[in-house]
């Protein structure tokens, strides 16, 4: 889900609707929030969008933010607002990679936020989070039968044609990222910069830390960082594609091994080699097979789950999309 800062509006004048995007349950999102929104998205454009593109990416992110405060309201429907030592506790971490007050204010300065900005997102994603874990994480089960199942419908995908290796990477670039994926909001933004941050993961790694934490508080990976830079099981014949300078660094690890910094296309890597896995069929008694089958159902009815919320808070919410109506007023494809 898109990282949103949305900051109270107030009660909704339902009489008009000059300057609001859209109202969810009273609340309002204004144009102006809209607008930041789409903003910070085209830095990731590489070419001007068309009027035609712009207009959809400013309805699909609205509708994100108009999900986002549906599971907002059901959590305080709930009594599941994060409180403020909740807030506070994760503020620090945020807080944590800088040498003082005035470098985190000004790196805060740099992404268009303030310290309040920051703790509304915070307050906003803990709360998100412990409606999620409440409703869906704390009541799923797997059952034996299930993994069994799952094991017997795909014997085929637990057989090994050629040796594996299971990786995980911490990845650092020289260029912004939007959102950040990290649990720091932790984002190099030039050369300099990350290789400093690099070279001070590297020094915290060989000082004993967590490789996973690191890599969620730290990561620039938007597809590895949440789950602690596991890159899951990468075929030989994948890996020889990979750059030669990478391949020697992990042909050269052993097992629980992580390697000394990689540079490659202006990306800076650190490697964990978790282990290696020879040719052969894997059998449901091997503790991996069942961890393995316990994570992808796990994560299968979390997604199920998650998307089945939102659609039920959704039938029950009241909603106008004030964005939309202009639109569809403006072509006259509603009359």
């Amino acid at each position: 889900m898109l990282a949103l800062v949305v900051l109270a509006t107030g009660a909704c004048d339902r009489a008009g609707n000059d300057g609001v995007a859209a109202v969810v349950n009273g609340y309002r999102i204004t144009d102006e929030e809209l607008e930041r929104y789409y903003q910070s998205q085209l830095q990731d454009q590489s070419a001007p969008p068309s009027e035609d593109q712009a207009q959809m990416m400013r309805l699909s992110i609205l509708s994100e933010i108009i999900d986002r405060q549906i599971l907002l309201h059901k959590a305080e429907e709930l009594g599941l607002t994060a409180v403020d030592e909740e807030v506070n506790q994760r503020l620090q971490e945020y807080r944590a990679p800088f040498d003082d007050e005035d470098g985190f204010l000004a790196s805060l300065r740099d992404r268009g936020m303030s310290l309040e900005d920051l703790r509304a997102e915070i307050r906003r994603n803990l709360t998100i989070d412990k409606l999620f874990n409440r409703q869906i994480a704390s009541r799923i089960k797997i059952t034996d039968a299930e993994m069994r199942s799952y094991f017997e419908e795909n014997r085929t995908s637990f057989a090994l044609a050629e040796q594996q290796l299971h990786l995980a990477q911490i990845l650092v670039t020289d260029t912004p990222e939007t959102p950040v994926p990290n649990l720091l909001n932790d984002d190099a933004t030039d050369e300099a910069a990350a290789k400093a941050k690099i070279e001070m993961l590297a020094e915290r790694l060989q000082g004993g830390e967590d490789f996973a934490k690191v890599a969620e508080d730290y990561s620039e990976d938007p597809v590895t960082a949440t789950n602690g830079g596991d890159l899951g099981f990468v075929p030989q014949s994948s890996l020889e594609k990979a750059d030669i300078v990478l391949r020697r660094v992990v042909a050269a690890l052993s097992p629980g091994e992580v390697s000394p910094v990689v540079e490659t296309d202006g990306q800076f890597r650190i490697i964990k080699l978790i282990a290696r896995e020879p040719a052969g069929q894997r059998d449901y008694s091997d503790p991996r097979v069942q961890q393995t089958i316990r994570e992808t159902l796990l994560n299968r009815k979390d997604q199920m789950l998650k998307a089945a919320l939102l659609e039920a808070s959704r039938s029950a919410a009241e909603v106008r999309n004030f964005y939309a109506e202009r639109l569809v007023a403006k072509y006259g494809v509603a009359d």
